[in-house]
């Protein structure tokens, strides 16, 4: 029994050094290599298989200044407001819809943009303790080694926009018949519309109520300053972006 416990305590040692070394590198790797695929895009085309349908998966990679700069504005008014300011976890967010969830039956979440880059890239859709978990850790592993403008970056190349739709040149194309670089400011508060839920809200055939949403959107935008380009970094003592002093 000793021996067991003793090739299991070693087995998982090894498992867990392997783990923390292969993720760092992951990370890194990914700090300056495009993301090309994520497991949400096989999981995707695993799904459509199964219901009998033929696999639409549509991502092109383009780099963050060859994007309309309204659209990480759009996605921090709709999805991270304090997305400059936090460390990859919004404790106030998370605070308030601890609350919330208290006396409502429709959960709300508090998951930064930083959260779900982690997720999309690295990990699973999912609500168990082992993947939030691994969320967490990754997030901060992502927040250690990446830029904001890097962590925007592979959040708008990554997410999913619409069904077999991931990231912002596929949206751009397929829902707006352009290029992500020209995107207008209405486009993109639509576009950051969906993002609760792009396979139910689709920034190609809008609803009334995204419409409603689109325009929400575009009025906060109003208030948060431009996002900053790479090597600049955002000061809230000095930037006109009132939406950060307001808060």
């Amino acid at each position: 029994m000793r021996r067991v416990l003793h090739i299991l305590g070693k087995t998982l040692k090894y498992f867990f050094i392997t783990f923390f070394v292969s993720s760092v590198l992951a990370v890194i790797i990914y700090r300056f290599v495009p993301v090309y695929v994520t497991p949400l895009m096989f999981i995707r085309s695993a799904e459509q298989v199964l219901d009998g349908k033929s696999i639409t998966w549509h991502h092109t990679w383009v780099p963050l200044e060859k994007m309309s700069p309204h659209l990480p504005v759009a996605v921090i008014a709709s999805e991270d407001s304090h997305f400059l300011l936090h460390h990859g976890f919004d404790l106030d967010a998370i605070q308030q819809a601890i609350e919330y969830n208290k006396t409502h039956k429709r959960q709300r979440g508090a998951s930064t943009i930083s959260q779900q880059t982690a997720k999309n890239v690295f990990l699973w859709p999912g609500r168990s303790w082992v993947r939030k978990g691994l969320e967490a850790y990754f997030t901060f592993l992502i927040e250690l080694f990446w830029s904001k403008q890097r962590i925007m970056e592979v959040y708008l190349n990554s997410i999913e926009m619409g069904d077999g739709i991931y990231g912002a040149e596929a949206v751009a194309t397929y829902h707006f018949n352009k290029s992500a670089a020209v995107l207008n400011r209405s486009d993109c508060a639509l576009i950051a519309a969906t993002l609760p839920n792009p396979r139910k809200f689709s920034s190609a055939k809008p609803s009334a109520y995204m419409r409603k949403r689109q325009k929400q959107i575009e009025r906060e935008m109003l208030f948060i300053p431009s996002f900053p380009k790479q090597g600049e970094d955002y000061d809230p003592k000095t930037s006109k972006g009132g939406i950060y002093k307001n808060k």
